[in-house]
């Protein structure tokens, strides 16, 4: 795994308005970068990307039927009672995912860990998916990468064929696509989506959270009243429940994309729940409860998170019994998870997190992410990646 310099494409920019990749310089500052980018070989991305991601997903699915009967979890995670059962349904039923994302840190030598798990409203989907696949084809084309150059990324075609298959198990035929309205990047991810779902085969209907109605007898509806029988959602379901339709949620026809069982996996209460079921697992890190007499076995060196942070919201990392970096945000009352530090690929330019994709139920690729500073926030930036050799 290297970083290298990268020439630009000339007409980026002007390739990204037309495609309506709108915010890839969010209020001046970058957010897509081409001017380096990431190489691997073939065996790094095989045996140390692919199949940990696998490892993982199949050790977080095996877990998820222990985690929404247990009513200690779900307390914690401050889900009302009467949502525990709609939880909890919706995996007996088997209700279908499409997608997730796994955050991990992995330099090109040790095995991957996992840092956190972002199943629920993953965004940078359309990055990773299409437009550094974009990039590619333009650099092999003009030379600045070898013919035989390739990707790791089929996650269009795997999101294509997980809407395909929710549709085949009655996820529809109308697909409601909830996101906040105004909210450029928001509204980008949806009409990404969007278009991967026509694909597969339903029809859409784009609604802002603020144009969602309840209407006694028919559940959620929009803003022409038409019943949302199936909705995929940019919207995290924690707060979904604490809304003022949460009471609600139980006694809605809708069907979810991604699923309410995803409750209890996005969050980090699920990091100290998969080492206690499979400790020294080489793709986990430790992790324990802060309150957790365990937490003490992690010495001085740790990261502290909140149960449901974003973007490295309220993170506080220690080195040697110092704080090394610390991040304010919206999460500062939560309860905390501490988890070892992990060894994050560095280089002169900051240091670098792999965001690991399922689509389909299969490993489909991954998008890189870098920041300053240990903390991955919102301001970190995506970059793309070749494999070369």
């Amino acid at each position: 795994m290297r970083r290298l310099p990268s020439p630009e494409r000339p007409d980026w920019r002007a390739k990204a308005r037309r495609e309506g990749f709108v915010f890839h310089t969010p209020a001046g500052a970058p957010y897509w970068r081409e001017d380096a980018r990431f190489e691997f070989t073939l065996r790094q991305i095989e045996d140390g990307i692919e199949v940990p991601t696998a490892e993982i997903d199949a050790m977080v699915l095996d877990i998820v039927p222990d985690l929404v009967g247990d009513e200690l979890y779900l307390a914690r995670l401050g889900y009302p009672r009467e949502l525990w059962d709609w939880i909890a349904e919706s995996w007996r039923s088997r209700a279908p995912s499409v997608y997730g994302r796994y955050d991990l840190a992995y330099d090109g030598a040790g095995p991957a860990k996992l840092l956190e798990a972002q199943v629920d409203t993953p965004t940078s989907l359309y990055e990773a998916a299409v437009w550094q696949w974009g990039w590619l084809e333009d650099m092999i084309a003009a030379g600045g990468l070898p013919p035989d150059a390739d990707q790791f990324n089929s996650l269009h075609d795997k999101v294509v064929a997980g809407f395909r298959a929710a549709l085949d198990r009655g996820h529809g035929p109308r697909l409601h696509l909830l996101h906040v309205g105004g909210h450029v990047e928001d509204m980008s991810n949806a009409a990404y989506v969007e278009d991967c779902a026509k694909q597969a085969g339903f029809s859409t209907t784009l609604v802002p959270l603020d144009q969602v109605g309840w209407e006694p007898g028919k559940g959620f509806v929009d803003a022409d009243d038409a019943t949302i029988d199936t909705a995929w959602k940019l919207y995290p379901i924690e707060l979904m429940a604490r809304s003022a339709y949460g009471p609600m949620l139980p006694h809605a026809p809708t069907r979810w994309i991604e699923p309410q069982w995803k409750a209890v996996l996005s969050t980090k209460a699920l990091l100290p729940a998969l080492w206690a079921r499979h400790p020294g697992h080489p793709n986990l890190l430790p992790a324990f409860h802060d309150d957790d007499p365990g937490a003490a076995s992690l010495g001085g060196d740790y990261v502290r998170k909140p149960l449901f942070g974003r973007e490295g919201a309220n993170v506080e990392v220690v080195g040697q019994g110092d704080v090394v970096a610390k991040t304010d945000g919206p999460h500062g009352d939560e309860p905390l998870v501490r988890q070892a530090r992990a060894d994050l690929f560095r280089s002169p330019a900051g240091h670098a997190v792999i965001g690991s994709w399922i689509a389909d139920g299969q490993p489909a690729g991954i998008g890189i992410r870098e920041s300053r500073g240990p903390v991955t926030g919102d301001d970190a930036c995506f970059m793309p990646h070749a494999i070369v050799g």
